[in-house]
């Protein structure tokens, strides 16, 4: 049998940087000391005017593939999570498969907001499991979330920022490495409390919605705080459970990065110490659906992952969604 491993990664973050001084600013009040006491939050990069989804996938991606020793040709499948895409249609991986010579990939996205990398690498995991013409599939969490912020809103302003993270899986046979286990969760109930409610069929943009600012990031209700830690805890055990291990079998943690004391919470419920988690948001802000891939190729980077190792990657976005994948490395 056929399993997927993580070849290599790329990650990007445009050349604006805007640190939270920039805020006090814009805002008028002091912001700084909120981000840093309560979210760590330090500094984040915004794309450039000119500078767009498929900009951010590009970089990363051909970052991967140099890091893999692959041309683009190599490619039989690539996958965009985001939920900020080039164009409402056609795809952003069209766009991306076109710019990197790609000619032997097809190509979708996938749109589970914040939850999208880790399904999209679920996804790809299954291709390759299941059909041997999938030697090689790049899967991308992409986020420009910049563009969608209202710059008066304060509870959204100072947090989203912009990258793009990319894993590239290879088909390894008979391999006690790569995928294990994985598990995605909705919770449909808290569709309408967080998300950008208009530019679709349900309320197309027009001056109105302008007006309103429905065009834009809106937080609408304040999620229960406790709601990431007790999913992403009980995410945890559970694919423990599936694969024979437990929590201290846990080599690292890659969770959504928008609230450090909802991981840090997580891992108290796990009993696991907060150095198991790595985390980037603090110089790169909330990344949304490329994250967790930004911080894998960042922990890879630093030689935070060795062979061997057991990861597991939670993702939690607008849906709500949620997504869990276990890795062996």
């Amino acid at each position: 049998m056929q399993n997927a491993i993580i070849l290599s990664s790329g990650a990007y973050a445009p050349a604006q940087v805007l640190l939270n001084t920039y805020f006090n600013e814009l805002l008028g009040e002091d912001v700084d000391t909120w981000l840093r006491t309560n979210v760590e939050i330090y500094e984040r990069r915004w794309c450039a005017p000119d500078e767009s989804t498929a900009d951010l996938c590009e970089h990363a991606a051909r970052q991967a593939l140099t890091n893999a020793g692959l041309s683009p040709e190599n490619l039989d499948l690539i996958i965009i999570a985001t939920d900020t895409p080039e164009f409402i249609s056609p795809s952003t991986a069209s766009v991306l498969q076109y710019r990197l010579g790609a000619a032997n990939a097809g190509t979708f996205d996938v749109n589970t907001a914040c939850a999208g990398f880790v399904t999209a690498l679920d996804i790809g995991a299954k291709y390759i499991r299941a059909d041997q013409r999938y030697q090689h599939v790049l899967v991308i969490g992409a986020y420009a979330m910049s563009k969608h912020l209202n710059k008066t809103d304060k509870k959204t302003v100072t947090l989203f920022a912009d990258g793009a993270g990319a894993v590239i899986l290879k088909s390894e046979p008979a391999s006690d490495k790569g995928f294990l286990a994985s598990q995605l969760i909705t919770q449909g109930q808290y569709h309408d409390w967080m998300g950008i409610y208009a530019g679709g069929t349900h309320e197309p943009s027009n001056e109105d919605v302008l007006r309103r600012h429905e065009h834009q990031l809106q937080f609408v209700k304040r999620f229960p705080s406790e709601l990431n830690p007790n999913m992403w805890s009980n995410m945890t055990r559970e694919l423990c459970t599936r694969i024979g291990a437990t929590p201290d079998d846990v080599n690292l943690f890659l969770i959504t990065q928008i609230n450090i004391n909802s991981i840090r919470a997580t891992l108290d419920i796990l009993g696991q110490p907060h150095h198991k988690a790595h985390t980037i948001m603090h110089h790169y802000g909330y990344t949304g659906s490329a994250c967790i891939p930004m911080a894998l190729h960042d922990a890879r980077e630093k030689g935070k992952i060795k062979s061997g190792d057991l990861i597991m990657l939670i993702g939690s976005g607008g849906g709500l969604a949620f997504a869990s994948a276990a890795f062996r490395m």
